[in-house]
């Protein structure tokens, strides 16, 4: 099975699938959308496990403005303790999206005003990140498939349905792998 992966080095802008056999209830059937990657590591966030809390119920700092029902989601298993918000837009020219990565409230909310409903505004507790190399070790170990972010994923219900759509777009051998069963002995 072959990695589709964007043209450039760099996979920041792209999202990582874990492959059906991963076993870490971190990343079990996680979607990470990468906000950086260059040799010194790489960053981003899992976009599909909701914590079912929204911003104004964890933080009162949120109560009465117009975040306070931003979503939060566990992000992956760095500073898990660390709220990060997050902007996931519609690029301007109208092609792609564009992550507003790490936003302080009020600029949330002018973002908010500014773009509407062509946004999705999204807060995470804690991080997915790779020291140098560590990444690349993985993609090489198959660890995870490569995907350009799909023009609907703002669409899309942001739980394992995620995964299990994106991953099958990849090619024919990950729908195979991406319909199994976790439980093999269930087949």
């Amino acid at each position: 099975m072959k990695n589709r992966q964007p043209a450039t080095d760099s996979l920041a802008g792209s999202l990582l699938l874990a492959h059906p056999a991963m076993q870490d209830p971190n990343f079990a059937r996680a979607v990470v959308l990468l906000s950086a990657h260059d040799e010194e590591g790489a960053l981003g966030v899992v976009i599909n496990r909701p914590t079912g809390q929204v911003l104004g119920e964890v933080d009162p700092e949120f109560l009465g403005g117009m975040i306070e029902e931003t979503p939060i989601f566990a992000g992956g298993p760095v500073q898990t303790d660390r709220l990060i918000i997050c902007a996931i837009g519609i690029h301007p020219d109208g092609e792609g999206l564009r992550l507003h990565f790490g936003l302080e409230p009020d600029k949330a909310e002018a973002l908010m005003v500014e773009q509407g409903d062509r946004l999705d505004l999204r807060a995470f507790m804690g991080h997915s990140g790779w020291g140098a190399g560590q990444l690349e070790n993985e993609l090489k170990h198959h660890t995870w498939a490569v995907s350009a972010i799909p023009a609907d994923l703002l669409l899309r219900e942001p739980d394992e349905s995620l995964w299990r759509g994106v991953i099958s777009q990849i090619g024919p051998e990950w729908r195979l792998l991406a319909h199994e069963p976790e439980d093999p002995e269930r087949n």
